[in-house]
């Protein structure tokens, strides 16, 4: 069943870290402007909600996973799953975004109507209720992973294995592992959170992995934040450790990039430290790609590297020929008995949360568009995706994001215009995928994702002070963007 069309100036899709910084930009900076959050799921949180697995914890710091209007207080670098949730899901009621949110609102499509300058979203609820919502504006904050399943290769003899088999995204409440034997596949941000975790209650765990990534331990608590938490009023202290962190984190991702081989035996050193000289660091530890061409993994106080140094962990590399009865068979020959297997194998993405976008009818590619300041596609009008960095906290891009859309809506609206849209120029050949990365759910994903080129407004930079020129005081009217009165009026 169907009910009646509503509206409002602005339709935001998810209410995640992202969903919830629109919503406070959107009233803070546009408060004349109507909208609405529209989330599939039945609570605030998005990915931090979703994902249940053991020690699940952010893997960037909380000054900048953490919004800039809304300080973390606590010295903490890293912070629980549950600690995040709770953290955003506060945002939003003490600022009164949580009476513009619908949940168990799932976005279906979204279709422009060029004459009336007006999306129609379709929605159907929880409830299965369709439903349609007209719109100025879309503003994607849905994050780019499925939430409906992850990734899991399809290995032979699985259906023959005696124990228990779950994927970090379905994890049930109900597993109990205390003294079991567990193997993890994968070696991927999950795997390197699970494995100390489950380690203190598992007879053993072995990460199972095919090829190494690059695990750097960093401080669990932040020393020189305390200190300026001490010493600074409560915002000024905020606002020092937040710009630290974004330029410790930039100054790392650089180096890596100008200086690979440096940053490869720092982090082999780093590693050696905690396992010690008889450590087989080059077969275990040693990626075949340069750091930072797939994300590094981050061990808090290196707790990955104590759980495999006190003998509770350890690490095998080698590819599996099948499942067994009693665990795990290699190509190797090794065999690895298991209780339970974890596949934390990776994600699967999921573009504008699967909607289908359509122009007056016709189907939007998004393969097809280029990413415009990182931020909208081309060819598509009154449109904004968030999209956090590869390289630092999510957050960071997000509110960008979110700020310059609200530059956009208000330079609309003091102009009489309707409509804006980025128009990419077919004579820029040079493109790759907008999501640089040689990540396995990257590259399974490639064919599906939009493009970026090699200049600015069409480069997808991975860098907060670029990214803090282009979108907070480039501006607006730059040739690209074309910004216009619908056609009706």
């Amino acid at each position: 069943m169907s009910n009646t069309t509503d509206f409002v100036d602005v339709v935001v899709v998810g209410a995640g870290l992202s969903g919830i910084a629109a919503g406070h930009y959107l009233q803070t900076l546009c408060a004349s402007r109507s909208y609405t959050i529209l989330e599939s799921r039945s609570a605030i949180g998005g990915t931090w909600d979703l994902f249940r697995y053991p020690g699940v914890r952010s893997d960037s710091d909380m000054s900048t996973l953490g919004y800039s209007f809304r300080p973390w207080a606590d010295n903490a670098m890293f912070a629980s799953a549950t600690t995040i949730r709770d953290y955003v899901a506060a945002t939003a009621r003490e600022e009164g975004i949580e009476r513009h949110i619908r949940f168990g609102i799932r976005v279906t499509g979204a279709d422009w109507d060029s004459q009336r300058a007006r999306w129609c979203v379709s929605t159907l609820s929880s409830q299965g209720v369709t439903a349609r919502i007209e719109c100025r504006f879309v503003f994607f904050c849905s994050g780019y992973y499925d939430y409906e399943s992850g990734y899991e290769p399809q290995w032979q003899g699985r259906d023959e294995f005696k124990g228990t088999i779950v994927h970090p995204q379905q994890w049930p409440a109900s597993l109990d592992y205390t003294g079991k034997r567990v193997v993890v596949i994968g070696s991927g941000a999950t795997a390197i959170t699970l494995v100390p975790a489950m380690a203190t209650r598992a007879a053993h765990v072995t990460m199972l992995q095919r090829s190494p990534s690059y695990i750097i331990a960093l401080p669990a608590h932040d020393a020189i934040g305390a200190k300026l938490r001490q010493w600074l009023p409560p915002l000024a202290a905020h606002r020092m450790v937040r710009w630290k962190n974004i330029v410790g984190a930039t100054l790392l991702f650089q180096f890596s990039r100008r200086w690979p081989e440096a940053m490869k035996r720092l982090i082999s050193k780093g590693a050696r430290r905690y396992l010690g000289a008889d450590f087989d660091v080059a077969r275990h530890l040693s990626p075949r790609y340069d750091p930072w061409d797939q994300r590094l993994c981050i061990a808090p106080d290196g707790d990955f590297f104590q759980a495999v140094r006190s003998g509770k962990a350890d690490i095998v590399t080698g590819d599996i020929e099948r499942f067994t009865p009693d665990g795990l068979k290699l190509a190797s020959g090794e065999a690895l008995d298991a209780d339970v297997v974890v596949t934390a194998t990776g994600l699967r993405l999921k573009m504008l949360g699967g909607a289908a976008i359509t122009i007056d009818g016709a189907a939007v590619d998004a393969s097809k568009s280029f990413v415009y300041r990182g931020t909208m596609y081309s060819g598509v009008p009154n449109l904004a995706v968030a999209t956090g960095y590869t390289n630092a906290s999510w957050t960071l891009k997000c509110e960008l994001s979110a700020r310059y859309v609200c530059r956009l809506l208000n330079e609309m609206q003091a102009t009489g215009l309707d409509t804006c849209v980025p128009v990419h120029d077919d004579s820029l050949a040079a493109s790759g995928p907008a999501i640089d990365l040689s990540s396995g759910y990257i590259q399974r994903a490639a064919a599906t994702l939009p493009r970026q080129g090699d200049r600015t407004p069409w480069r997808m930079y991975q860098n907060y002070f670029l990214d803090l020129l282009t979108l907070k005081f480039a501006r607006l009217r730059d040739g690209v963007l074309r910004l216009a009165r619908g056609a009706s009026r």
